[in-house]
């Protein structure tokens, strides 16, 4: 039985963020606290190379903990040329500490593939800010969000708070997310697909928690959401990040998906949370999403402002002035979207009477409507179904037969009113069969729009030798495999020319056909792809052409299918056109009614406000077409239900702003950036120096652009994040090739797209690339435990290098001092020490003479160069926590009015009552939670290195 963490800190014997010696490992102890048989017990993090990263539990009682004191160094000669262990040492260190809490700025800017955009930093400024990295980002579709979580990951591994990274996507866009964070971040992450998770079984021992043997995983959210298979292993982890994309699918407090983000979020630090459409314009809906990331933001769920979501929300439009500023060529403005009217062929005439005549006549019907009351949508089902494709009406029709027929078998007879209502089924199951028929009399010569198709086709300059490629959209599964079947030799292509991609799918094939798409030497021309594509998929890198074989009755999804081509990157105006179905019956519904209008408004709202998401005021693609239904029923035109819905959501209370608010520039310029301070001038050059160091028997090999070499077992073993075909096409251990220069990286990239996979086989190295991260450990382990370095330089007095930091409760360091001690043992001084490192001349160009001198003298000082520097630190303390103070006073003020507007109201009853607890106990969390971000524990001092002067 242990105590509350929290009671104790500085009076325990093992500070947080002191260093311990256990089972052989070096560890950082993270927080310690008493128990009643077993001494203390320490919550550990390892540093040395093989435990680094993992956590683990000692007792004191039980496990022999040795500390590892400063004033116990030992000095060392360095006889390397040129003093390169020494520098390298240093640099290993350097870049394996975290930069500490009071650190906001960026660290990691502009070292990464991608254009430096300052929009697609202010995410990562907003989630460095917050007590937590917690934040949604909810630019519009196509402004780069996966590079922003990107960027904000990065920044969160250079503070050591991204060890253990979880991505959550949908499953079509697994491997183009990973492939993101891999190409332009140098992020391995390990994909679990159903391929992968299989592997994963295979490998691991049955029953054993598969998210223990990988750091940093991706996986979909509808593999995740199984909590049966997946819940317990979940509850048993900490995650330092969590991402979970297209969230607005989050919003409903009783489905799986919402379930295993409130798992996720109680069991990890950050969370970034990604949607164009993160609402369905319900107030108390949103906030659940916001809760997510903040329980103590929102006091009333359904009214807040904008202001009570400020730290944890930003969005932006295409037409932002920051982003407008800043996209140029790189996202040319849209072209029009086009009606293209095709009129009925006289057999889909005779169905549009049917419709008309029997089905949307409703009570003007002369014997009545031909569904019941209850049913009265399910005529606007069929009109939808036929205004897709004839097969589409045939398979719906043929739906409710079969449900009509089951419910004909399951009647019992002699029961209450049950004559009439048989009635009533049989003048359905007539009417449908007769529908059906006439349906099924139509082929592919008959079908105005599959005519129209192929006339946009070839006027777009599609063809079997064109490089020309076009999106066909459809809503209908049965539209898409009709087309699937039937477009190829109409267009004179071969099979393997038209790509078919639905939900239907498996994860796998749908990641296959989404990557085939964006190679330039695919032989695919036509994608028919249904709505599962319009969300999150990349279609623009070959494409700018999208037809809407049939339009959705919602401005936002036919927004979110034209996103797929319309997004920064796309080099060619992006182009829409729609096949308008016509017909001369009259009292018909055709395109022109619904869809025509439509396609209309999503492009003037669009091209005005840089989304059509807050036209119709509902913001659900559900609620749109619900409401689009039930005004035509009423007799409304499309632009009357829209114009309504508008005017009911102005009069609703509600404001706009905290949905839509687009990010005002506040006129402090673009995000600061922090210096990180570096012994060597690039990744390069420290990746090459160490390599020369520690990479005795590799075989290197490249050129000025890349380097190349067989990679030793221990890194293969973080090379098996990235996919096994990549891996085996490549032969990346076999040999793994890399670059450090951006523009070779890039072509690489791009020749990656014209084979037969999108993966280049020249990785680009970051600071982040596990060939940096593999060498910074390969030099540390290469200086042994408890000891450190000395070379000679320009100092008249020997001068101490040592590093000193202060640790939250959570393990997190709140204040880093790199200092150089000198003057000693009489007139101590406390300099920088990186100046100290310039001015003794320490670089690439040392001698070393190999004449260091006895070193009794130096070691002798060890004791007073600690005191001086924890002295230092001490007083150092003071300013950092004056940093710190003011963003935990803020987050503690928000608490506490949060607080009071929760509970004010409230009355005595039970319900009442359970509500005030909730608030206190959440209340209390946060605060508990402020408390373990101050400073606890006594510093953490380590002698670095020693610069003495010539003999």
């Amino acid at each position: 039985m242990t105590a509350d963490s929290s009671d104790h800190g500085a009076d325990t014997p093992y500070a947080t963020g002191a260093r311990v010696v256990v089972r052989d490992a070096e560890w950082m102890v993270r927080t310690c606290t008493p128990t009643e048989n077993d001494g203390y017990l320490l919550r550990a993090v390892g540093v040395s190379e093989f435990v680094r990263g993992e956590e683990a539990l000692f007792f004191t009682g039980i496990d022999k903990v040795t500390p590892l004191l400063p004033e116990d160094t030992e000095l060392v000669h360095d006889t390397s040329s040129g003093y390169a262990d020494t520098r390298l040492y240093l640099e290993s260190v350097l870049r394996r500490t975290p930069l500490p809490q009071s650190e906001r700025r960026l660290a990691m800017a502009g070292g990464f593939l991608l254009d430096d955009k300052v929009y697609q930093r202010r995410p990562v400024e907003l989630a460095l800010k917050g007590l937590r990295p917690r934040v949604l980002i909810a630019d519009v579709v196509g402004l780069g969000k996966t590079l922003e979580i990107g960027l904000t990951l990065a920044e969160l591994i250079r503070r050591g708070r991204g060890e253990r990274i979880l991505v959550v996507t949908p499953q079509q866009v697994l491997e183009q997310f990973q492939q993101e964070l891999w190409t332009r971040f140098a992020i391995p992450l390990v994909r679990l697909d159903s391929v992968g998770l299989e592997r994963i079984q295979r490998d691991i021992p049955a029953g054993r928690n598969p998210f223990l043997f990988f750091k940093r995983v991706i996986v979909s959210i509808d593999t995740l959401k199984n909590e049966g298979k997946y819940g317990q292993h979940l509850r048993g982890m900490h995650w330092d990040a969590v991402v979970i994309d297209e969230s607005h699918n989050l919003i409903n407090e009783n489905n799986q998906r919402n379930r295993l983000a409130r798992l996720l979020s109680e069991h990890t630090d950050a969370l970034l949370l990604a949607s164009a459409t993160p609402h369905n314009g319900d107030a108390a809906s949103f906030a659940q999403l916001i809760d997510l990331l903040d329980p103590a933001a929102i006091a009333d769920p359904t009214s807040y402002t904008a202001e009570q979501i400020s730290h944890l929300y930003i969005r932006r439009t295409k037409v932002n002035p920051e982003v407008r500023a800043e996209i140029g060529a790189k996202w040319p403005d849209r072209g029009p979207s086009v009606p293209v009217r095709v009129g009925a062929t006289p057999a889909e005439e005779a169905v549009f009477a049917e419709l008309a005549q029997v089905w949307l006549a409703g009570d003007a019907r002369r014997d009545g409507p031909v569904v019941a009351r209850n049913d009265r949508l399910f005529p606007y089902t069929l009109l939808k179904a036929f205004l897709s494709s004839h097969r589409a009406l045939a398979a719906t029709a043929g739906n409710r037969l079969k449900t009509l027929d089951r419910k004909r078998a399951a009647a019992l007879p002699g029961t209450g009113d049950g004559g009439r209502a048989g009635g009533d089924q049989d003048r359905e199951h007539s009417a449908l069969t007769t529908l059906k028929n006439l349906a099924e009399k139509i082929d592919a010569a008959s079908s105005a729009k599959f005519q129209g198709l192929l006339a946009q086709l070839k006027e777009i300059g599609v063809g079997k030798k064109s490089p020309t490629r076009v999106v066909v959209f459809s809503e209908s599964v049965p539209t898409l495999t009709w087309l699937h079947e039937h477009l190829p030799a109409a267009m004179k292509l071969d099979k393997e020319q038209v790509a078919l991609l639905h939900g239907g799918l498996s994860d796998t094939r749908q990641q296959e056909v989404i990557a085939d798409f964006a190679l330039s030497d695919s032989r695919v021309r036509v994608l028919i792809t249904g709505d599962v594509a319009s969300e999150g998929v990349n279609l623009h890198r070959q494409c700018h052409h999208i037809v809407h074989y049939d339009l959705p009755w919602s401005l936002i999804r036919i927004e979110q299918r034209n996103g797929r081509i319309d997004r920064y990157g796309q080099e060619h105006e992006p182009q829409f056109r729609a096949l308008i179905l016509t017909s001369g019956v009259e009292g018909a519904k055709d395109d022109t009614d619904v869809a025509e209008r439509l396609l209309d408004r999503e492009a003037e709202v669009h091209r005005n406000l840089g989304t059509a998401q807050a036209e119709t005021g509902l913001y659900s693609i559900e609620k749109e077409e619900d409401r689009l239904v039930l005004d035509l029923l009423a007799g409304r035109t499309v632009d009357e239900s829209i114009d309504a819905s508008h005017r009911e959501d102005e009069d609703d209370g509600w404001d706009d702003d905290v949905f839509f608010g687009d990010f005002v520039d506040d006129g402090s310029g673009p995000p600061e950036t922090a210096p990180v301070p570096r012994l060597f001038g690039s990744t390069e050059e420290f990746v090459r120096s160490a390599l020369d160091a520690v990479g005795t028997g590799l075989d290197l090999g490249g050129d000025d652009k890349a380097l190349a070499f067989t990679p030793p077992a221990d890194l293969r073993q973080r090379l098996k994040a990235l996919p096994v075909d990549y891996l085996r096409k490549h032969k990346v251990m076999e040999r793994l090739r890399v670059t450090f220069d951006p523009a070779h990286a890039q072509l690489k990239l791009d020749e990656a797209r014209t084979t037969k996979t999108t993966w280049p086989d020249t990785g680009f190295v970051t600071d982040l690339h596990p060939l940096v991260e593999w060498l910074v450990d390969k030099v540390q382990v290469q200086m042994p435990r408890g000891r450190a370095p000395v070379l000679v330089g320009r100092v008249d007095q020997p001068v101490f290098l040592i590093q000193g930091t202060y640790s939250n409760a959570l393990g997190q360091p709140t204040v880093v001092e790199w200092t150089a001690v000198t003057g000693l043992p009489d007139t101590p001084r406390v300099l920088d020490m990186f100046a100290v490192l310039e001015t003794a001349g320490v670089g690439p160009g040392m001698v070393n003479t190999g004449r260091g001198g006895d070193l009794a003298d130096v070691q002798a000082l060890v004791p007073a160069a600690v005191r001086t520097a924890a002295a230092h630190l001490e007083q150092r303390q003071g300013e950092y926590a004056a940093r710190i103070e003011a963003d935990l006073a803020a987050s503690e003020n928000r608490v506490e009015q949060w607080e009071q507007l929760a509970l004010e109201g409230l009355g005595e009853d039970s319900r009442a009552q359970s509500r005030r607890g909730t608030v206190r106990d959440t209340a209390d969390q946060q605060r508990r939670l402020v408390e373990k971000m101050r400073t606890v524990g006594e510093p953490l001092l380590r002698v670095l290195a020693v610069v003495k002067g010539g003999e």
